[in-house]
């Protein structure tokens, strides 16, 4: 398990934009895909967007092609997601993931954040 903080939620407008930030300690950031989920009020957790270890390679869910942008920094063992043009159903807990490998496509999510709190207002 690995301490994962995320930071950057808030309210904005729909139509706005947020960038949220992950920061992880520890030299195994670098060698690890990344992901980020949400969970909005009433409903089950949801993939959104993942980055494998060096950025090459990102997927992404339907809903968030085309307006969120997953990236890292490994110098700073820190990763983004920026999210334009949101919508109320936007509206959720965005965790920060950790996958076990350097590919997300070839293991699991071990270690979570405590999620931040994106409030979209129409």
């Amino acid at each position: 398990q690995v301490y994962l903080e995320e930071s950057g939620g808030g309210l904005v407008q729909a139509g706005g934009s947020l960038r949220l930030s992950c920061t992880a300690p520890g030299r195994s950031f670098s060698s690890r895909a990344m992901g980020w989920f949400r969970q909005a009020p009433g409903k089950g957790r949801e993939f959104v967007a993942s980055i494998n270890w060096n950025g090459a390679y990102t997927r992404y869910a339907e809903s968030a092609k085309g307006r969120f942008i997953i990236s890292r920094d490994n110098a700073k063992n820190i990763m983004y997601l920026q999210l334009v043009g949101v919508n109320p159903e936007d509206t959720a807990n965005y965790y920060c993931a950790q996958y076990g490998c350097t590919d997300y496509n070839m293991c699991d999510v071990n270690s979570w954040g405590k999620g931040t709190l994106v409030t979209v207002a129409s």
